[in-house]
Formats: C-alpha cells, sequence, structure tokens
C-alpha cells in the first residue's frame, strides 16, 4: 500500500528505536531527520501511533493513505497548512480619550502614525465606533481599535454591549497615567462576561524623560517601580483583584514591559491561537526571533510530506515543480515573519534611525530583501551540491519500476526538509543580526 512507502530506512529505524527512548541529542542529523518523518509518518500507518496529538487533518491523512488515495492525503495536509495560517485573532484595545489606545495598534502592527492603514491618533477622541485594522502582513490576526472609554456616545454600564464583545479574544485596556473607575468598571464587566483583560500604561516614554529632566538623582528602574505599584494600588483599591500592568512605549517596544505582555497573552492564549500571536509580533527581542524560528520548523514536515505525496504521481517534472514553488511561498513567509522583506527593513531603519545600509550590510543570506521566484531558488539549490544531487535523483528514480518509486517518496521529503531547514536557519540568523545592529547590541551576544 503507498502508505508503506513513507517510512524512512528500515535499519536506520532499527537503530533510533533499539531503546525505548532513543536520545534525539545522540543522533546524527540523518537519523534526526529520519525519526522526524518516523513521527510524522506513523499517524498515517496502523502502528501504535505515541504522537496522538495530531489535529484531526492529519490523522485523516491516515485513512487516506490507508486507501492507497495519496492525493486526498496530500489535500488534508493542504488544508490543515491553511487553516492554521487563516486562525483568527481579535484582540481589542481600549480606553480614555488620549490614552495612546491608537498609537499602541500601529506600533503593534509595525506601521507609524502617518502609515495610511494606521488607526488616527490625536489629543481628541479620533477613534468614534469600533475599528478593525488588520496586521499587515498576517490579516487573520486584527486589532480593533475601540471608542474611548465613558464618552457620550458609548457609557460604561453599556460599553461592552455596543462593541460586541463576543468576538473578541481578549481585550487590552490602556491608560496614559492613572487607571479610572470606568476602566474598572469596564475590567469587572469583562471578567463576568469570561473573556481576558490586561491593564497596560502607555506613554513610559513620557514620563522616564519628565523625571530625567526634574530629578537630579534619577533612577529608571525605580521610577518604574513606583508608577508600576501605584497603578496596582488604585486598581486594588477599586476592587481588582491581584491586576497586572504592563508598562509600555509605543515608540519602544524592545524596552520596559511589552516582553512580558507578549509571553503572559501568549501563555494564557488557547494553543491553536498561540502561532497566530506570535507571528504578527514585531521582532523586539531575541526570544522572539527564536521562537519564530521554532514554529516554521515545527511546520517543515508538513511541507515536506506534501512533497513526498506528489512525487508518488508517475508524471515527468511535476514533482520537482510543485516543490519549487511551494518552497518559493514558504521562503516568503519566512521573510515576512523575520521582517527582512524591503519594506520591514525601511520601516526599522526609520523608527531606530540606523542607516538601512547598515542593517542591510549585516544580512548574509542569499535570499533575504529578494523577490523569491523558482529560476532564483533553483539556482541557489543548484549551489547546495549534496541537496542539489536529491532533487535530480527523485526526479529520475520515479521511473525506475518498483523500488523507484519508493525512493522517489523518501528523497522527496528529504531534499524538501532539508532546503527549508537550512534556508530558515540562514533567515533566522540574520534576522537576529539585523535585530541586535538596530539596536546597538554586542554582535557576538
Amino acid at each position: 500500500m503507498f502508505f508503506a512507502s513513507l517510512s524512512c530506512s528500515p535499519a536506520v529505524f532499527l537503530e533510533i528505536f533499539s531503546c525505548s527512548s532513543p536520545s534525539l541529542d545522540s543522533l546524527p542529523e540523518d537519523h534526526l531527520l529520519s525519526f522526524e518523518f518516523y513521527q510524522f509518518s506513523c499517524v498515517w500507518t496502523n502502528m501504535d501511533d505515541p504522537f496522538d496529538s495530531y489535529p484531526e487533518e492529519i490523522k485523516e491523512c491516515q485513512q487516506a493513505l490507508m486507501n492507497n488515495d495519496p492525493a486526498a492525503a496530500a489535500a488534508k495536509i493542504q488544508e490543515y497548512l491553511e487553516k492554521q495560517k487563516n486562525i483568527p485573532l481579535n484582540i481589542a484595545v481600549t480606553g480614555e480619550t488620549g490614552s495612546g489606545k491608537s498609537s499602541f495598534v500601529n506600533a503593534v502592527r509595525g506601521i507609524d502614525d502617518e502609515d495610511e492603514r494606521a488607526a488616527p491618533t490625536g489629543c481628541v477622541e479620533t477613534t468614534m465606533e469600533v475599528t478593525p485594522y488588520p496586521h499587515p502582513k498576517y490579516p487573520n490576526v486584527i486589532f480593533w481599535d475601540l471608542p474611548g472609554i465613558g464618552t457620550t456616545n458609548f457609557p460604561a454600564d453599556k460599553y461592552l454591549e455596543h462593541v460586541g464583545f463576543e468576538k473578541f479574544d481578549f481585550f487590552i485596556i490602556i491608560s496614559a497615567d492613572r487607571f479610572r473607575e470606568n476602566d474598572v468598571k469596564l475590567a469587572q464587566e469583562i471578567q463576568k462576561m469570561e473573556k481576558k483583560f490586561y491593564f497596560v500604561r502607555s506613554k513610559i516614554d513620557h514620563n522616564i524623560q519628565d523625571e530625567k529632566r526634574s530629578k537630579k538623582n534619577f533612577d529608571a528602574e525605580k521610577t518604574l517601580t513606583r508608577i508600576r505599584e501605584d497603578c496596582i494600588q488604585v486598581l486594588q483599591k477599586q476592587g481588582i483583584e491581584a491586576p497586572q500592568v504592563f508598562l509600555v512605549s509605543s515608540f519602544e517596544l524592545h524596552l520596559y514591559d511589552f516582553s512580558l505582555l507578549h509571553e503572559t497573552l501568549e501563555r494564557e492564549l488557547p494553543d491553536h491561537k498561540k502561532n497566530a500571536l506570535l507571528f504578527a509580533m514585531p521582532n523586539i527581542n531575541r526570544e522572539i526571533i527564536k521562537k519564530k524560528k521554532e514554529a516554521f520548523q515545527a511546520q517543515i514536515k508538513y511541507y515536506a510530506a506534501l512533497s513526498a505525496l506528489v512525487a508518488g504521481v508517475p508524471v515527468p517534472r511535476l514533482s520537482t515543480t510543485v516543490d519549487l514553488g511551494m518552497m518559493v511561498a514558504v521562503i516568503r513567509k519566512y521573510l515576512l515573519g523575520f521582517g527582512l522583506d524591503e519594506s520591514s527593513l525601511q520601516r526599522l531603519a526609520g523608527s531606530t534611525g540606523v542607516p538601512y545600509e547598515d542593517l542591510f550590510a549585516v544580512i548574509k543570506s542569499a535570499l533575504a530583501l529578494k523577490q523569491i521566484t523558482v529560476d532564483l531558488l533553483q539556482k541557489l539549490i543548484t549551489q547546495i551540491v549534496s541537496t542539489g544531487l536529491l532533487m535530480i535523483t527523485k526526479e529520475g528514480s520515479r521511473f525506475i519500476p518498483l523500488i523507484g518509486f519508493l525512493v522517489s517518496v523518501s528523497l522527496s521529503f528529504t531534499a524538501t526538509y532539508k532546503i527549508l531547514s537550512l534556508i530558515l536557519n540562514e533567515l533566522a540568523d540574520d534576522a537576529q543580526r539585523v535585530f541586535e545592529k538596530a539596536l546597538g547590541l554586542d554582535m557576538a551576544v
């Protein structure tokens, strides 16, 4: 049956699983790859499957392959990948007039206040109705700029009803000074609706500058602690138990508590929405870049499996054509996720004051800042001799009677997995170097 061809070398599996708990760290690279393929393919076989956490679409591949229907199996994988890409995340941002909520919405989406896609900002109430602002790179993630609570059109006791609270995954309540009665009432109503809410104290950079100018013995940490404790005490006095307050500057997201806010949101979101939040976050620290790389890496086995399934179709050059087209689309996602496209780098240069040329100079990958095409990728692959040979070999092997089919499937999985992993590693390293250069950090760290 078809699914039998999806297993890697029996000798390799015997070596890997000769003990009950093999140490992956001690395995050679090729054996690790075989283990990854085993982990994925064993879901589709009638073997005992220790990986019962796979989503429904992937489990349905088992049935399709057992019915000798690789096309249906491939369609299920594609369905899963599309579903992951389109998981909705709706984030409500609210606060009183002048709290900086629109600037926050713009900053988290990676655009400045003058961008045509920006939420309008100002000292007067500029948000008069519930307004969605999709992320420019990830339209499934929408930030909703809500009218200032307590305005004439939206009194506090009717606020949640007016804004349609049901559609939001969580609320961010922003204040530029002390949180007030309306903020507390809103939080209590949100809690009754069993939704999550988070207090964000904005414009912290203004407070730091004011303190620095007015005090001779200025201490930034003491100032931040005092502001945080003051906010917490105000909220506690008004009935909020153990409130968490995050100090944020929309113009310096890499400073203060934004990283902690992201970690908290990620921890408290349902598992299936964590990546939607992660990919939408700007690269404000090394850890986010690392997590993005890990999330991208976890998806590679699915793309490699698609490649393996297509390799089983005996049509000349079909497998290579599909592989290259698929990999082009995946690499474009990597560039967007890591901010290595030209527009992202230009915005980073503008926001940090580091010249674009200096940021560009630390990039080593041949694919960064390029318009990724099949021809460009094919040229790059031919420079990687071992992987290039894999692709050539698998294309020819498909027409060798009997054994050719099995070899082609295995080589297709391996070639796709190795190419995407190699490119991902290079782009993740570039993202780290760009981040460090932009913030003037030690490049050796």
